[in-house]
């Protein structure tokens, strides 16, 4: 079932069931180093399905032990999933800089939606979600726990 307001075309369950299952790294951009936040639930749970997890957030040096990166572009590695916990205002800069690097996907989580972030990330060719939780669609689809 899809959300009132936002086009189906964003959560699509082909779609994230294909991101789920292929992707092996995920930039999450506005991670917090508060475990309060859903953001570090997110990652948390992420890197301990065994994805690898890039965080992104210009205050932060590390999370949990990794570095963290102020920006996409400083990610050393290619990124299949942006995942982003950032308000919806900041979303499209988020999705040009997606793009910018060769993402594979624009991930806007629960609450992020901006239509002209997902145009932008689509147009370019990357696979696009928004509204929706990568965690959660992780869990029902590989069943980790």
């Amino acid at each position: 079932m899809h959300r009132t307001g936002i086009d189906p075309i964003w959560q699509d369950l082909d779609v994230i069931e294909r991101l789920v299952r292929e992707s092996r790294t995920v930039a999450v951009v506005g991670l917090s180093a508060n475990p309060a936040r859903p953001s570090h639930g997110v990652a948390r749970y992420l890197r301990a399905s065994g994805l690898t997890v890039f965080p992104v957030n210009p205050g932060l040096t590390e999370w949990e032990g990794l570095p963290a990166y102020a920006a996409l572009a400083d990610v050393p590695e290619h990124i299949d999933i942006v995942d982003v916990f950032r308000r919806p205002e900041h979303a499209l800069a988020v999705a040009e800089e997606a793009v910018a690097v060769g993402a594979g996907a624009l991930w806007l989580q629960l609450g992020v939606i901006d239509e002209r972030a997902a145009r932008v990330a689509a147009d370019a060719g990357l696979a696009v979600v928004v509204d929706r939780c990568l965690a959660v669609e992780h869990r029902e689809v590989v069943g980790w726990s």
